[in-house]
């Protein structure tokens, strides 16, 4: 029986949770703070670790944090609000296994436990060693789908221009962009037309690598080596010997951890940790980050001579909002993959999500557009997703979004001065502020003093509105 710890400090919903799993036929221990969980962890076999974002004494990104560092095999999945979206990404980057936002829905909750225990946890690593070129229809474990989506947009077609000119080369790739655009696909369609297509492909995410093991993790280590050094590691990169080795947020590794990685790549070999032996290596290394690693060099936080090196050429891949012109592509592309993953049979979306998708930002990306679709196909009971199965706050914010742009030729949050009586000359910033002030209640009241929310809808970071709550007295 896996043995699940639920750490959430709402005790009425902790509850409703942990019977509805025990229901299910797992064991559950239920905490509220990030140190009894710390605790716990320690002291149990627990396979499952699912924890609120906001805690009493920290949050779930902090326990994620060290559970990684301290049991890198046990799954993490983190509880969010949809307004959490960029917390709940960059969780999933320091080795999340899976994102779920609340109110849960339990069949979600259910489907995303048991595909999290059926699958073993490694956070810093895939590997993926072709017979022959993958199908679009078979599945991967990768957090994205494997099938690549060339896309029919202008800049998606300068991007396949570049990695078809890159690829047949062995320079080492610099891939650029935001959190979820993609680019460990980018990477794996480099190495599927590259001289080293039938070698291995072995992807690490440097962020969820633990700290003092970084070394031992890319390089391998001997027998006594450290404590805890029992037997001989083989390391990433001798594994991915003779293929492509893809570094994701690279700015995370230790200077030095860096200062190994530059020797590795100017000598083409490496030294296992505590061993004595050089191991020649024949690996091309794509790099990726979020990051700008020359601003990091000149703080001290990255070496430049390592930059130069892996950046002999650089990609960008492309925030989704940028190219909604292949939003179509994408969404059939992770339909298909829900339905195989949840045995469902939707067909498209109704016109009014297709509407919503192609309003909405896509503050993160791919995974974000992934991960709605993957929600939405498991609540959805016909052939096609319809409004309703999209989170509710998503409807809400552009509920609120489309009506204010209807209202006002101002931004979001400026209301537009009415013309029906003159405003006497100096009162002008009076008004404004009444105006101000009344909108800003309204929304308040429309989400039941949901800071965030209304932080968000009025399109102002919560320090500013908290700033203007006491200002006009509404706090």
């Amino acid at each position: 029986m896996a043995h699940i710890l639920l750490v959430e400090d709402d005790l009425t919903y902790a509850r409703i949770v942990k019977n509805f799993l025990e229901k299910n036929g797992f064991q559950v221990s239920t905490c509220i703070k990030v140190k009894d969980a710390q605790n716990l962890l320690g002291n149990e076999k627990i396979d499952l670790t699912i924890a609120d974002f906001r805690l009493p004494d920290g949050t779930g990104m902090e326990l994620l944090h060290w559970a990684k560092e301290n049991f890198p095999q046990m799954q993490v999945i983190l509880i969010t609000h949809y307004s959490d979206i960029r917390i709940a990404i960059k969780a999933m980057k320091l080795g999340a296994f899976e994102y779920i936002t609340k109110p849960i829905n339990p069949d979600e909750l259910l489907a995303t436990v048991r595909e999290s225990l059926a699958q073993k946890a490694s956070p810093s690593i895939q590997i993926e060693i072709p017979e022959e070129r993958s199908s679009p229809h078979s599945k991967n474990t990768s957090v994205l789908r494997s099938a690549y989506v060339v896309g029919s947009s202008q800049e998606a077609e300068k991007l396949e221009k570049h990695i078809q000119l890159v690829a047949p080369t062995d320079l080492s790739v610099l891939v650029l962009g935001e959190t979820g655009t993609g680019k460990e696909l980018i990477s794996k369609r480099i190495h599927e037309f590259s001289a080293r297509k039938n070698g291995p492909f072995i992807a690490i995410d440097c962020g969820a690598l633990p700290k003092d093991l970084a070394g031992s993790e890319l390089f391998g280590h001997v027998k006594g080596a450290f404590t805890g050094a029992l037997d001989n590691k083989t390391g990433h990169f001798e594994m991915a010997n003779g293929g492509t080795i893809f570094l994701d947020e690279i700015g995370n590794l230790s200077y030095e951890v860096q200062i190994q990685l530059l020797r590795a790549i100017q000598e083409r070999k490496i030294r296992k940790i505590g061993g004595n032996k050089e191991i020649e290596i024949d690996v091309r290394i794509i790099a990726a980050t979020n990051e700008n690693l020359l601003s990091q060099s000149g703080e001290g936080l990255f070496r430049e001579d390592l930059y130069h090196r892996l950046n002999e050429f650089t990609l960008h891949a492309i925030p989704l909002r940028n190219r909604m012109a292949d939003l179509e592509h994408f969404v059939q592309n992770f339909i298909q993959e829900s339905n195989e993953r949840l045995n469902k049979s939707i067909k498209s979306l109704a016109p009014e999500v297709w509407e919503t998708f192609y309003s909405y930002d896509w503050p993160g990306n791919l995974r974000e557009l992934r991960n709605m679709i993957k929600r939405a196909v498991l609540l959805s009971q016909g052939d096609r997703i319809e409004r309703e199965a999209l989170p509710t706050e998503l409807l809400e914010t552009q509920y609120y979004e489309k009506r204010m742009a209807s209202e006002n030729s101002a931004p979001a949050f400026t209301p537009a001065i009415p013309s029906a009586r003159p405003i006497p000359t100096g009162d002008y910033k009076t008004h404004f502020q009444e105006q101000e002030k009344e909108l800003i209640l309204k929304v308040l009241q429309d989400t039941r003093y949901n800071k965030s929310k209304t932080a968000k809808i009025l399109k102002m970071d919560r320090k500013t509105l908290y700033s203007k709550m006491e200002k006009y007295g509404l706090d």
